[in-house]
């Protein structure tokens, strides 16, 4: 049975938003009491949190599925809907997070740590919220945005300062047993490690963390073996350490050998060159093994590692071997740069930006807009509902779709799609414009609250039209 998992593909969905409500108050003697249909409720995000109770992404390869909840429905007597409610996924500390083509997302790296893989929804206003000076009364609402849904992979890679690489069998996971307080399986045989091991080492004022990196095979980087699955684990590391058996029983196998092998199967992985390397001789203990780490040593200097000559099972060299390592990884971390405060960056949007854009599209014949308000209200909008689709259209003429498509050559009857075409809202285009954004019709209005206007009256609707994109910003936020 799988215990240990250190990659896994996830699929998420965040909650969608509530839909607004359309309702109209309603009392004895007052029938039309106005708008009083609430806003409907936030979709819950899907947020990736760094746990160090956490070791093993092994929940997510059972359960690669996993949703947040959506935003409940507004309802009437101005009542907003629930709001989902936040997903929160514990990770391992140190896991990546990938999109499918292989790009890193989020580097997750600290307890704490978090990443919004998927963002809810947000609701839609209700009638009430969508009530101005010119549309007293309004017959409709707006929609929920569908929450995002994507795959991502998780890739976990082991935070430590010491990585001890080396062949099954070498001793790595005794090696560590002793330096620290890690009880790892031990056997002579290969693979019995078959995840990474973690231990904690004290040598005078330093304190690192150790790892021993298991199934080091020849072609382990081509996913021979376990090699593949746990190179990833090296990555973090400040120093490498290959650990040599100087009493392997094979005939075909000698220490110089096995370090080349493991050299060049790091080399294939790549990333790793700058890591310094210590060579340890372990199993001195045994008469043959003491005669060829002596034979050996010279060559190995020669080639500029440092090497210490250990036993794991006599507690031998082992002091000497720690503090080194404390050195190395003092060092290390001595050189990295300090960690800045926190800083805001501000990205003002360009003069020029209009937040959309306007193109032809030849192979379909149809005048293509793209932009993020757009494409968002044409979810928030029921096309079933006229005067939600009026609606629509004004928040797209104040933004200037329409200007726009005027200037691109679009002419009465011409196909427009909002969207992406796999997912595009298509409709033959009508200008609706005079004289610029004066509009021909007053849409999304309700009538029965209103008197005949008179001169005076027309012209300070006019002016509460110009200015209701502002109010309705300053009051509800961006739509």
């Amino acid at each position: 049975m799988t215990t240990f998992v250190d990659r896994v593909e996830l699929h998420v969905a965040a909650g969608n938003g509530g839909h607004g409500c359309a309702s109209v108050h309603r009392e004895k003697f007052k029938p039309l009491g106005g708008p009083d249909g609430g806003n409907g409720g936030r979709g819950g995000d899907v947020t990736l949190v760094v746990d160090q109770s956490v070791t093993t992404l092994l929940d997510y390869h059972h359960s690669p599925h996993r949703k947040a909840t959506n935003g409940q429905p507004g309802a009437g007597d101005h009542r907003s809907g629930k709001d989902g409610q936040d997903l929160i996924l514990p990770v391992p500390d140190g896991t990546v997070v990938l999109d499918k083509q292989g790009n890193v997302l989020a580097d997750l790296v600290g307890e704490g740590t978090t990443y919004i893989a998927g963002q809810g929804g947000r609701g839609g206003l209700g009638n009430a919220a969508l009530a101005s000076a010119r549309r007293k009364a309004p017959g409709f609402a707006l929609l929920g945005v569908p929450g995002e849904s994507t795959d991502i992979v998780l890739e976990l890679k082991t935070v430590a300062d010491v990585a001890l690489v080396g062949y099954p069998s070498a001793g790595k996971s005794s090696l560590i047993s002793v330096l620290s307080a890690a009880k790892p399986k031990i056997a002579d045989y290969p693979f019995t490690t078959l995840v990474p091991n973690l231990g904690v080492v004290t040598a005078g004022a330093t304190v690192y963390t150790i790892a021993d990196v298991p199934g080091l095979i020849p072609g382990a980087s081509q996913g021979k073996g376990l090699g593949l699955e746990f190179l990833r684990h090296v990555e973090r590391c400040s120093v490498l350490v290959h650990v040599l058996d100087t009493a392997t029983l094979e005939s075909d196998r000698d220490p110089v050998s096995d370090l080349d092998v493991i050299e060049e199967e790091l080399k294939q992985y790549g990333g790793l060159d700058d890591r310094p390397r210590i060579v340890v001789l372990n199993k001195i203990d045994i008469p043959d093994g003491q005669d060829l780490a002596d034979m050996i040593r010279p060559d190995l200097e020669a080639r500029g590692y440092q090497v210490f000559e250990v036993s794991a099972v006599a507690r031998t060299g082992l002091k000497e071997l720690s503090f080194a390592l404390a050195g190395i990884v003092a060092e290390a971390r001595a050189a990295k740069p300090k960690e800045e405060a926190t800083r805001i960056v501000i990205r003002p949007k360009a003069v020029d930006d209009a937040g959309f854009t306007v193109t032809f599209d030849e192979a379909n014949e149809v005048y293509r807009v793209r932009g993020e308000k757009p494409e968002r209200w044409i979810r928030q909008t029921d096309f079933n509902n006229d005067e939600a689709v009026g609606y629509l259209a004004d928040r797209l003429n104040r933004l200037g779709v329409e200007d726009a498509l005027v200037k691109a050559g679009a002419r009465s009857g011409d196909g427009v799609a909002i969207g992406p075409e796999e997912n595009a809202v298509v409709f033959d285009w009508e200008p609706t414009m005079m004289a610029g954004a004066e509009m021909l019709g007053r849409r999304g209005e309700d009538h029965r609250l209103e008197a005949p206007r008179p001169a005076a009256q027309r012209r300070r609707d006019r002016d509460a039209e110009r200015d209701e994109a502002e109010q309705e910003f300053k009051e509800f936020g961006p739509f």
